[in-house]
């Protein structure tokens, strides 16, 4: 065999195992979130694949803290976190879900900083079970804030100026969605993982009008963010209006409630209701009515 036939036939194999990588990565989204597997595939098709790469990333990190309880998390998270960036210096990971996250990283420039505050928001979750305002904030930042931020490094494809001009949008959608999983995530994350996110409230004692606090905030900040996704690139924008359109209405459900009922029954939307939701807001995206 010739060198320029071997080359290529070693390039082959390559694009195998990265092929193989992205689908771990896209099989990760479609098996943990339906909203946002629907929200991924209203993207521009260019920008599917990167999006299915930074969840699957964010996914597993998540699972070592929340699901992993007869292992030890602290070494599996510490283990995850040197092999992130080893993949990400090394351009290269035998872990597929990595492997498939750090082409995103290298191609699109991604702070790593932003890994670190992600990743520093998760061991957060193994010591931590009340919440002081700052901590809180500094919860947020690095859990949801920052991995809007990468998807919107990938949104803006090199652009500073557009980064710049829609990262306080893309924060605040962040947050948004952050603190309603809280909410609708409160009765587990209370009985079975023994945190409370939300400081200076008793969740033993949680009442209709801390709820009512909370909800303000989720509110002002979804208002903000539809700003932002107005100001998107066209391939990008539907998708994420989709997801947001999901999660407002999973808030709007949540607010009928009272504190009492979320604290002891889990609020979800069907997956019926999530196919006309998407197909809601592909026609008002159409008609420029968002």
């Amino acid at each position: 065999m010739n060198l320029k036939k071997q080359y290529n036939t070693l390039f082959y194999m390559k694009e195998i195992f990265d092929q193989l990588s992205a689908n771990c990565s896209r099989l990760t989204t479609k098996l943990y979130s339906t909203s946002f597997s629907y929200g991924i595939y209203f993207l521009g098709k260019e920008l599917r694949q990167p999006i299915h790469s930074i969840y699957g990333f964010v996914r597993l990190a998540d699972e070592i803290v929340d699901s992993f309880h007869h292992y030890d998390k602290n070494f599996l998270l510490e283990k995850f976190k040197e092999d992130t960036f080893e993949a990400i210096n090394l351009g290269i990971s035998l872990n597929p879900i990595l492997n498939s996250f750090q082409r995103v990283v290298n191609q699109y420039q991604i702070d790593q900083e932003l890994i670190v505050l992600f990743l520093r928001s998760m061991e957060m979750d193994l010591s931590m079970q009340e919440y002081t305002p700052e901590l809180y904030n500094e919860y947020i930042l690095g859990s949801a804030e920052v991995v809007g931020l990468m998807c919107l490094k990938v949104f803006t494809d090199g652009s500073d100026a557009d980064y710049e001009q829609l990262k306080p949008y893309a924060m605040k959608l962040g947050s948004a969605f952050q603190k309603v999983n809280f909410l609708r995530d409160v009765k587990a994350d209370h009985q079975t993982l023994n945190r409370n996110y939300f400081p200076n409230v008793n969740l033993a004692l949680f009442c209709d009008r801390q709820k009512k606090e909370i909800e303000e905030e989720i509110e002002a900040e979804f208002e903000m963010a539809l700003t932002g996704i107005k100001q998107l690139p066209t391939a990008s924008r539907n998708g994420v209006y989709l997801s947001y359109i999901y999660y407002k209405k999973l808030f709007a459900k949540i607010k009928r409630l009272s504190a009492e009922k979320v604290m002891t029954e889990r609020i979800r939307i069907s997956n019926t209701r999530k196919v006309g939701l998407m197909f809601g807001s592909i026609i008002r995206n159409k008609l420029n009515v968002i």
